[in-house]
């Protein structure tokens, strides 16, 4: 109905009533139990939907680009609401990105206190040592301070590639990148994989599909909010799944 701001507008106009009580800024309130009016118009709760996208290098993880190219949510056909991602990945990263109208889920998989693991492929340039590797799991000091201890594993060298999984509970801008570029290791490929208990799978590169059932739990479960939510009406159709091509508007 409104972004974040309107709707603030709204509040601080004391258009918006909830119980019959005129809202003020910093309370809360669940649309499926609690009646919320704006101009005596009762919002009806909108359907929860929970969707998994492998977004492929080029595709911007927003929801529109004003400069018409490819967002993440061209990549989702037979939507029915609004959905926003849970995070983001740059353009030049692939992978896992969750696709939600789920607000308080959304939040806690976001939120630094309940430190939700992010896995990631990654593939660098040269062959890093013993030395590098655990700088890289201990924290390495960035401009905007230093990174969280991470977990190394699955290393595997190539005559002149590293390639490893790295496991994160954080995830600032550029990252992983950012990071590697210090180790005088630039990625060459940077793929997620995982995001708390939801797994990337064989989900195919710009492919999206509604979770299923059992997918959703686990994300409720391992975020406190297990029993609060109603059941996605995407994961009804879970296991179909549908192919978008990238435009060619995402090309440079």
């Amino acid at each position: 109905m409104a972004s974040r701001r309107g709707a603030e507008e709204w509040i601080r106009a004391g258009r918006v009533t909830v119980n019959g009580r005129t809202a003020e800024l910093g309370e809360s309130a669940d649309p499926a139990r609690d009646i919320v009016c704006v101009d005596g118009e009762r919002l009806e709760a909108e359907a929860l939907e929970y969707w998994m996208v492998n977004k492929p290098v080029g595709v911007l993880s927003t929801v529109r680009d004003p400069e018409g190219r490819a967002a993440i949510l061209d990549l989702v056909p037979d939507r029915r609401g609004r959905l926003f991602p849970v995070g983001r990945l740059d353009r030049d990263t692939e992978g896992l990105v969750l696709l939600t109208n789920d607000g308080p889920l959304t939040h806690a998989m976001l939120h630094p206190s309940h430190e939700v693991e992010r896995e990631y492929v990654v593939r660098v340039r040269g062959r890093m040592r013993e030395r590098e590797l655990q700088r890289l799991a201990a924290g390495v000091e960035l401009e905007d301070g230093r990174t969280a201890p991470a977990g190394v594993d699955r290393l595997k060298y190539t005559e002149d590639e590293t390639l490893f999984h790295l496991t994160m509970i954080e995830g600032r801008k550029r990252q992983i990148r950012r990071t590697l570029m210090v180790l005088g290791h630039p990625v060459r490929r940077l793929q997620r994989v995982r995001m708390g208990t939801l797994r990337l799978g064989r989900l195919a590169s710009g492919e999206a599909r509604p979770l299923a059932n059992r997918e959703v739990s686990a994300l409720l479960r391992a975020a406190g909010l297990a029993g609060s939510r109603a059941r996605s009406s995407g994961s009804k159709r879970a296991r179909r799944r549908t192919k978008t091509r990238t435009s060619n508007r995402s090309r440079e």
